[in-house]
């Protein structure tokens, strides 16, 4: 099923994964598999996914192959079923019990092929009151505490665009329960189902600071901790051009450092009495408003004050240290994030740009010795 990695093609290479066609946290975990050398047949729908975006710029499609099978059908579930049988693991983000009615849910699947990993990514989970309900990122990490953790305390709490719920609570623990599920299907020949809640893993990534919670060293409120805001000297500030400083002087040393650079030194036993942190902000703030973002950015570079500047999204890329480690790379015209994490004897690369649907058919009913030509409704 399997063969040995090759140098240059990731530590996954080999892996075959099918992706059945969702949007965000699926896709992504699919990508970041595919990044890491796994050979990834996307399952598109006709008529496509219903993402408001040219596929030809969807970058989580990125170093994937696509077939298009329509699952209505009454051949479409034998097609699935052939990949699923040849295939190392499965992604799925429908509601529960949607695969299963569509005929390509796990005891469908593992009939097939007992050693397959069967990988469900959902908001909800797959049982609970809620586990039949639609929602997104917002809400699922709503519940969860941990949106009501972000943002200042007279304001409403600050939206994380979709990344924490959708891909730090989702797709990334996916990416890791499937990954562990194949060390085991491996060594025992039995595969499984993983079910990746989002509301499970946005709830695991604050298990630090649960802990400060019951220790008495954190606060349940907003913008009154140390991590969330609410000290003086962890958080951002405004500069004279409208742009913005971050400021993540923790470590007495640090401290000291930055407030040397601000010409704030008398403000040094302020970093541990509460009653001063007022203060401090505020000199802090008028500080940062009397230059400009790039002026305070050469005041602080090279330095271990832990201040960065606040940048763009396509500023980004041109920052020297992400330039020199090549933390972005240009793909078929699209600039984006690379593969990561790094490896030092299976490097990884964006090898291909988005996949687009069905353009891989005959590759793959080849290359994955397909019995019969999978129905390419492209």
């Amino acid at each position: 099923m399997t063969t040995a990695a090759k140098p240059g093609q990731g530590p996954l290479s080999g892996v075959r994964v099918v992706e059945l066609a969702g949007i965000g946290p699926g896709p992504f975990a699919a990508m970041l598999l595919a990044d890491l050398g796994a050979d990834v047949v996307r399952v598109d729908r006709p008529g496509g996914p219903g993402l408001a975006i040219d596929p030809a710029y969807d970058v989580t499609n990125r170093n994937k192959r696509s077939v298009v099978v329509d699952l209505k059908t009454p051949d479409g579930p034998a097609r699935v079923l052939d990949l699923a049988e040849r295939a190392d693991i499965l992604i799925e983000g429908y509601r529960p019990g949607v695969a299963e009615r569509l005929g390509v849910g796990p005891g469908e699947c593992h009939a097939r092929n007992p050693r397959l990993v069967y990988g469900r990514m959902t908001g909800w989970g797959q049982d609970g009151p809620l586990a039949q309900r639609a929602g997104h990122d917002v809400a699922y990490i709503a519940l969860t505490g941990t949106l009501g953790m972000i943002g200042r305390p007279d304001e409403p709490p600050a939206v994380p665009a979709n990344l924490l719920g959708d891909y730090a609570g989702g797709s990334l623990y996916l990416v890791v329960g499937v990954l562990a599920a194949l060390h085991h299907a491996r060594a025992t020949g039995t595969g499984q189902v993983v079910d990746a809640a989002i509301v499970d893993g946005a709830a695991h990534l604050s298990a630090m600071i649960h802990g400060m919670l019951a220790a008495g060293g954190w606060q349940d409120r907003r913008a009154a901790n140390l991590l969330d805001g609410g000290c003086p000297y962890y958080g951002t500030y405004e500069t004279a051009d409208g742009q913005y400083m971050a400021v993540g002087a923790l470590e007495g040393r640090f401290y000291e450092e930055f407030l040397r650079l601000l010409g704030l030194d008398d403000l040094s036993g302020a970093r541990k009495d509460w009653t001063r942190w007022g203060e401090l902000r505020e000199r802090i703030a008028a500080r940062f408003k009397s230059r400009t973002r790039d002026e305070w950015a050469a005041v602080f570079e090279g330095t271990d004050a832990c201040v960065a500047p606040v940048l763009s999204l396509r500023e980004a890329p041109h920052h020297p240290h992400l330039a020199a480690r090549g933390t972005f790379t240009d793909h078929g015209g699209i600039t984006q994030p690379a593969p990561a994490p790094r490896f030092s004897a299976t490097p990884t690369a964006v090898r291909t740009g988005p996949a687009l649907p069905g353009a891989d058919t005959e590759a793959v009913v080849r290359d994955w010795g397909i019995p019969t030509t999978v129905n390419d409704d492209s």
